[in-house]
């Protein structure tokens, strides 16, 4: 492993670094527009959602590392405090990088990279129309973290609106995430597809499980079960009783085949079957039965 002291790696090469390892990230598509009312454009990366109530978005339009210069996006939220961020998906990411060219201040990125841009309904900048979901905001402030080249902006926007398409909604009314089909951003000219690559984890808020430590030790030891393996396991409310054990043994007619060979290592490759297609509750009735 090698170790890095930001301070002595060129500003470039440690962008480089921190871009490739922190990812992906998801992307804000930045509208603007400048005191003239010339709309503006603008991909950025270094973005989250930071805060429900109120609904706090933070994005940065960090100075450029070349040659130390401010982007016009930076210039617009200061001059007009609004902003509209719209988000990426992979219908549309083609489009998003042309709009991220250097083009000349002035020039609608709108119209050199094919988007619609139709009004919002509380502040100034255009929403893109294509874009699936997009946040009307106001700038309540904007921190800088340096003067040098690399410095991050943060821009602190406060969501007034939200508008979602319903074509990204699934049947209950929530944004699907394989309709939405989000793109985001990695080191060099690399994207990531969400859809493409989704899994689910049950998250521990919704069950108070039984813990890694609660496991036993010929379970933790064994070189079969990795870290998610033994997350899974230990994210299970309660573990099965004898009679539930028994009954699934006897209704599966491959576990039984498992247990008779008297084969511990058959036995913790079984669970771990169940355990890859997120069967917890099997895995554990197979590593208990007797």
């Amino acid at each position: 492993m090698i170790s890095i002291d930001p301070k002595n790696v060129p500003s470039s090469k440690l962008q480089g670094y921190l871009q490739s390892a922190v990812g992906p990230r998801p992307i804000a598509f930045a509208s603007t527009i400048d005191k003239n009312g010339v709309p503006n454009l603008s991909p950025f990366s270094f973005f989250n959602i930071f805060s429900s109530n109120p609904p706090i978005l933070i994005f940065s339009p960090a100075r450029r590392v070349r040659d130390n210069t401010i982007k016009h996006t930076l210039i617009n939220a200061e001059a007009t405090r609004e902003v509209v961020i719209n988000v990426v998906n992979f219908d549309i990411v083609q489009q998003t990088s042309l709009s991220s060219s250097e083009y000349p201040e002035g020039v609608n990125e709108f119209v050199k990279a094919g988007f619609t841009a139709i009004p919002s309904e509380i502040v100034k900048p255009y929403r893109v129309a294509q874009s699936p979901v997009q946040f009307e905001c106001k700038v309540n402030e904007i921190i800088s973290l340096g003067t040098q080249g690399g410095a991050g902006n943060l821009v602190i926007c406060e969501v007034l609106k939200m508008h979602i398409s319903e074509s990204v909604l699934d049947e209950n009314g929530n944004i699907d995430p394989v309709k939405i089909d989000l793109v985001s951003r990695m080191g060099g000219n690399w994207y990531s597809r969400a859809n493409k690559g989704l899994f689910e984890v049950a998250k521990p808020i919704t069950t108070l499980g039984i813990g890694v430590d609660q496991i036993p030790n010929f379970v933790k030891e064994s070189s079969i079960f990795d870290g998610n393996d033994l997350g899974k396991l230990g994210n299970i409310e309660a573990l099965p009783t004898t009679e539930e054990i028994n009954i699934f043994v006897k209704q599966n007619f491959a576990v039984k085949g498992v247990l008779s060979s008297d084969d511990q290592l058959k036995q913790f490759k079984k669970a771990k079957e169940y355990l890859d297609q997120n069967d917890v509750d099997s895995a554990w009735k197979v590593l208990l039965a007797k």
